[in-house]
């Protein structure tokens, strides 16, 4: 709807037409007075008479009216440009800022920093180069007369910039902001989380939301078309032996798939915890397609948050795990004793257990064994670390102990990995 009326619109300029200079003499009243019939009867045809033609860049030019919009200025013509600067004719400028547009193809425009270099292009091409001659040329003079048309020159200049800067605007507005915010949803999308800064932050939940979009259109569950499959002969050959054997009835081969179910299981101390949102806010926006998901959260002791994330907004919700479940010392290994004492009846066979940590746990016990038999129970485990790969098993990370019963552990840093984490998750029930 925006974009219908911005298309249809004409371009607001922040500038009104300067009113038409004073008649300075006898011999200018009269010619002013002139012109001013002339606007009155736009229809009398035939080129305008000697009182009305141009004597100066000051002089009072032929009314707006004798001429028609498609005689704009013509690129290079001084006395022309300054006549349609001072006309007032806004279909008149807004014809002259088309063309002039469209000949220094303004329609490209990407980004709003390459504002100020088509309004000069426009310019240009209408002739701004002459103008500025001349206005330099005035400058050097001292005389009264001179300094008032310095006056007049430099205002049909402002007066033609700023409609040409609306004129960019608008076609920036319709050609360029999406092309902008294109790119930089993508910057952001690919910078590391952890290096994101409060703008992006605000960015990443648009992104976020298309990307789970994305992923939800990709693995939409199909309605199953009983004429579509594998053809299973011996099935078929036994439900028509009524018919002699003869194969009226088909009976299909269909694959079962499992309805995704997500167990995720996040570490939200520290710096994690920036992960920890965006994967969350992932999962929750593929609720319609995720319906079984169950969300943990701990530094030590494992909380179940799903009735957190359901009953706040994202961001309260948020905060209100990390100030909860976030002010502990990291402790795996009580994560998963945690896990396996209260919340065990939530893994099975179609469960993927989603795992967001970087893994150390303060020299603790890590407790593998419960993640080995949590492996064997589901589906299979998935384990997602934000650090690099360079610094698994250095130092209190358990990592390479963790490693066997996950597949895959991945290094996971910005938001498109994130993307391709869950994507390999649900491809899996596909």
């Amino acid at each position: 709807d925006n974009l219908f009326e911005l298309y249809f619109s004409r371009p607001r300029s922040s500038t009104t037409p300067p009113p038409s200079p004073q008649p300075e003499s006898a011999k200018d009243q009269a010619d002013g007075d002139k012109a001013e019939g002339d606007k009155a009867e736009p229809g009398e045809a035939g080129e305008p008479g000697e009182g009305q033609r141009r004597e100066g860049p000051r002089g009072q030019g032929q009314g707006q009216g004798s001429r028609e919009p498609e005689a704009a200025a013509e690129p290079g013509d001084l006395e022309s440009l300054l006549e349609l600067a001072e006309s007032g004719d806004l279909p008149r400028i807004a014809a002259a800022m088309e063309r002039a547009g469209a000949a220094v193809g303004v329609d490209d425009i990407r980004f709003a920093s390459q504002t100020a270099y088509y309004v000069r292009r426009m310019l240009e091409h209408l002739g701004v180069d002459a103008l500025e001659q001349r206005l330099g040329e005035r400058l050097r003079e001292r005389s009264d007369e001179a300094q008032a048309e310095v006056t007049a020159l430099m205002a049909a200049r402002s007066t033609l910039q700023k409609h040409a800067r609306a004129y960019v605007d608008q076609r920036y507005e319709l050609f360029g902001r999406s092309a902008t915010e294109s790119f930089m949803n993508e910057v952001a999308a690919t910078r590391a989380i952890g290096e994101l800064s409060l703008r992006d932050m605000e960015r990443m939940k648009a992104v976020i939301a298309k990307m789970a979009k994305r992923l939800a259109v990709r693995h939409s569950r199909r309605r199953k078309i009983k004429n579509r499959g594998q053809l299973d002969l011996r099935r078929t050959l036994r439900a028509n032996a009524g018919y002699d054997g003869v194969p009226v009835d088909l009976v299909w081969k269909f694959k079962r798939k499992d309805r995704p179910k997500i167990v995720a299981i996040c570490d939200v101390s520290g710096s994690v915890a920036a992960y920890v949102r965006f994967l969350l806010l992932f999962l929750y926006t593929l609720r319609e397609n995720v319906t079984d998901l169950q969300a943990f959260a701990f530094s030590n002791q494992l909380v179940d948050v799903g009735r957190i994330l359901e009953t706040h907004g994202f961001d309260a919700a948020m905060k209100k795990i990390v100030d909860e479940v976030g002010s502990g010392s990291t402790d795996y290994g009580r994560a998963f004793e945690d896990l396996q004492q209260h919340h065990w009846e939530v893994i099975d066979r179609r469960t993927t257990i989603l795992v967001l940590g970087d893994g150390r746990s303060n020299y603790g016990d890590p407790r593998v064994d419960i993640l080995q038999e949590a492996a064997e129970r589901a589906k299979r485990v998935v384990w997602l670390c934000p650090e690099h790969p360079a610094r698994w098993g250095s130092g209190d990370s358990c990592l390479p102990q963790y490693k066997p019963f996950c597949m895959p552990m991945a290094h996971c840093s910005t938001a498109t990995d994130l993307e391709q984490a869950v994507d390999d998750i649900l491809l899996a029930y596909d």
